[in-house]
């Protein structure tokens, strides 16, 4: 479980996001996946089922009221297990990206609010924890985004196909990718790879590699700004002109003018 708090709105910073239910308890954040938006406030949450290239800024937070959320891991293998030993309610397709917002009712509230007071006393998590995390994917199984967070439990969904394309995106980033071999390490046609791929990323893999490398190289660059080329170099690109063409169209400045802006910026990470 993480924990997050600032008081201070927050510039954007990109991301790479796991398989996870972040809730909004006070202020409010956005999350931006290739073109779209998802913003949640106070009693909301997040819910992201694949590895997901996000760009997040926290948008409202003041010194008297600031923003507090936490997040918990989803779990693939607590998901399956649910759905093997009872049956939750009823829930259609899912048919957009991995990754949707909701309004949090009342009992799942008060599993994710037991969940954070164990906190206080770290003896009680590992005997107490378990069963209020299952709870939590139990209470999401039946609630608004169920036919969402359903896919991640069953083995040949297309959600569980494409996060084994994006591990293999995420192990290879710095690499030339050819379609036709992703297509056959996940034993999928390249037809249906591209197409999958898109409906839950909202990008094809090419674009999801290309987010990858200006995400990380972007992280380097804060604590290293004079070393664009090689930062560059280091992600994949075998041209610096390339790779700061690239890096200006995605975040609105060359890579050495854009990290000294973070360096004195407030930033936050999912």
């Amino acid at each position: 479980m993480a924990v997050f708090s600032t008081e201070r709105v927050t510039e954007p910073l990109g991301t790479v996001n796991t398989p996870m239910i972040a809730l909004t308890a006070q202020g409010a954040k956005r999350s931006v996946l290739n073109d779209r938006i998802f913003d949640y406030h106070s009693g909301q949450y997040l819910v992201a089922t694949v590895d997901l290239p996000l760009t997040s800024q926290i948008t409202r937070a003041t010194p008297a009221e600031p923003f507090l959320g936490f997040g918990v891991p989803l779990e693939p293998a607590t998901v399956a297990q649910l759905l093997l030993e009872a049956t939750p309610a009823t829930a259609g397709s899912h048919v957009g990206p991995g990754i949707a917002t909701s309004d949090a009712d009342e009992r799942l509230l008060d599993a994710l609010v037991r969940l954070l007071r164990l906190l206080d006393d770290p003896r009680d998590i590992p005997v107490l924890a378990p069963a209020v995390r299952r709870e939590i994917h139990w209470r999401l199984l039946n609630g608004p985004q169920a036919a969402l967070v359903r896919q991640i439990g069953l083995a040949d969904s297309r959600m569980v196909l494409v996060a084994r394309a994006i591990s293999w995106i995420k192990a290879h980033y710095d690499r030339v990718i050819r379609i036709e071999d992703l297509a056959d390490e996940v034993s999928m046609s390249v037809s249906s790879l591209n197409r999958h791929f898109r409906a839950v990323t909202a990008m094809s893999p090419l674009q999801y590699q290309k987010q990858i490398r200006l995400q990380k190289a972007r992280i380097q660059l804060i604590a290293a700004p004079h070393d664009v080329a090689a930062i560059g170099y280091a992600v994949g690109y075998e041209s610096p002109s390339q790779f700061s063409r690239e890096y200006r169209r995605m975040f609105g400045a060359p890579p050495g003018q854009d990290a000294a802006r973070l360096q004195t910026a407030a930033i936050v990470q999912e």
